[in-house]
């Protein structure tokens, strides 16, 4: 069966830890989590076809990356479906810019032809089928190795990277530790070696490093005596209270630690009038309430910030900060910092 699009992408499950003992006896391997846009990629069937460049939910976006479908009917065989995801390398920064995807991502075609050339690039690290033969069935090691070699039969370089990969776990932490803090890979993803590709599935597992950091109590969900979950900021060089991100919804013990704690805003909050996404990115409005903010929460954060220094993933609150002053807190865009005291 030849595949086109939509195609359910395979999904991770998140986690802590790498997995126990049990799940690398059976063989596992790890690659590079990217900060990027999920995307597959669909050579076209024979001469004259298109190539057509597929999101997550199953959007057909390849309107807005000529350059990528360039170099597709250029470099790639036909009959080709290929899972990665699409990336910017800032070269100012020396790192992936989530940010510049974005506004990469966002352009029409004929604007996105005035950001060819300095900007995107697709990360591969699955092969769903080849010379028109579909591979779900088969397991990762053995797509894997297609992989590798369609991108050295082809000699595949400039849009096109191979996604890295390793069986070493003592590899993949220092990926963890290490490349986080420089390069833009969120984390690792950890995958059975015998694992079938199934859409929709989560069948991975996806680590992302935390990093303990404070941030500014600014507005809650829920009321005074009972937060559900809390809305942070930080100042930026002019004084400025600006949001970084919510957490996830408190504990019932949490909730209490931070009722005791907190005091109406005042007129006059730096928040007045402003409204909250649910999630990064999204349509929908937190119902806030605004509060004194002079309150100061330890949180768990992973390196999903992006250049204007805001989180796009949750917040994991982990405890109040009462013996830190707001002087204290990270300024905003320095990203995670190491939890005073």
């Amino acid at each position: 069966m030849t595949l086109r699009p939509p195609v359910e992408p395979m999904l991770a499950q998140a986690a802590e830890a790498v997995p126990g003992p049990a799940a690398l006896r059976a063989g596992v391997a790890y690659e590079q989590k990217l900060d990027g846009h999920r995307a597959l990629l669909f050579t076209a069937a024979g001469p004259g076809g298109t190539v057509l460049v597929q999101t997550r939910r199953g959007a057909l976006v390849q309107d807005r990356w000529p350059d990528l479908v360039a170099a597709a009917e250029a470099q790639l065989p036909h009959g080709l479906v290929l899972d990665g995801e699409l990336v910017v390398w800032d070269t100012e920064a020396g790192r992936l810019s989530f940010e510049a995807l974005q506004r990469r991502a966002a352009t029409r075609a004929r604007g996105a032809a005035g950001l060819v050339a300095r900007w995107p690039a697709y990360f591969a690290f699955d092969l769903l089928q080849h010379d028109g033969q579909e591979l779900l069935k088969r397991p990762y090691v053995e797509r894997r190795a297609l992989l590798e070699n369609l991108f050295s039969e082809h000699a595949l370089t400039a849009l096109w990277t191979l996604c890295p990969q390793t069986t070493d776990l003592a590899k993949a932490r220092e990926w963890l530790e290490s490349w986080t803090d420089v390069s833009g890979v969120e984390g690792i993803l950890v995958k059975p070696l015998n694992s079938r590709y199934l859409p929709g599935y989560r069948g991975w597992t996806k680590i992302r490093r935390r990093d303990t950091t404070e941030a500014i109590v600014g507005a809650i969900t829920g009321t005074l005596t009972r937060p559900q979950l809390l809305v942070l900021g930080r100042h930026d060089q002019n004084g400025r209270l600006r949001a970084v991100g919510r957490t996830v919804p408190l504990r019932p013990d949490a909730a209490r630690q931070v009722a005791e704690h907190l005091t109406p805003a005042a007129p006059g909050h730096p928040w007045e009038g402003v409204r909250f996404s649910a999630t990064w990115g999204s349509r929908d409005v937190l119902d806030t309430t605004l509060v004194h903010p002079a309150l100061v929460a330890e949180v768990s954060a992973d390196r999903a910030i992006d250049h204007g220094g805001i989180y796009r993933h949750t917040l994991r609150f982990q405890r109040l900060r009462l013996d830190v002053g707001l002087e204290d807190v990270p300024r905003f865009g320095e990203g995670p910092a190491a939890a005073a005291g």
